[in-house]
């Protein structure tokens, strides 16, 4: 299994490590399967992001696409952090092996919460702005989302 330079580099020197204190979103997501943990911790600015920052428990892949994700968020709109896809951070990295694919499925969802997170402390229902996420759909009798 071989790793891109890219993803080299964001594992050995991972980008916006940390924990936001005063955070407006914080969103946490697992695959319990392999043993990933992401949290992702959101500071926004109006409708912009002006820090993010994480903190990840897994693999060298699973570090990596946290980094990317974050680096690809900051600055950015809501709008544009909730157009975040896995694929986009695969690409980002220079492709992950098939069996990683995963992590950036995570990433990509740790940031969705971290905005649905934001979304429920103004009092607004968030599935209908960042969509249905996998933490919200345990208790629903299907086990996945729709």
């Amino acid at each position: 299994m071989a790793y891109s330079e890219k993803v080299m580099d964001h594992f050995a020197n991972p980008r916006n490590v940390g924990e936001i204190l005063d955070a407006d979103g914080v969103g946490e997501v697992g695959n319990p399967q392999c043993g990933d943990i992401m949290k992702m911790y959101l500071k926004l600015d109006g409708e912009r992001i002006s820090d993010v920052k994480f903190k990840t428990f897994g693999c060298g892949a699973a570090i990596a696409t946290s980094s990317m994700a974050t680096e690809m968020v900051k600055g950015k709109t809501i709008e544009d952090a909730l157009g975040l896809t896995n694929k986009a951070v695969m690409e980002a990295l220079d492709g992950l092996p098939p069996v990683k694919v995963h992590c950036s499925v995570l990433a990509e969802q740790a940031i969705k919460s971290a905005l649905a997170d934001y979304y429920r402390k103004q009092g607004i229902d968030p599935t209908p702005i960042v969509g249905c996420l996998e933490e919200d759909c345990h208790g629903c009798g299907t086990g996945h989302c729709n």
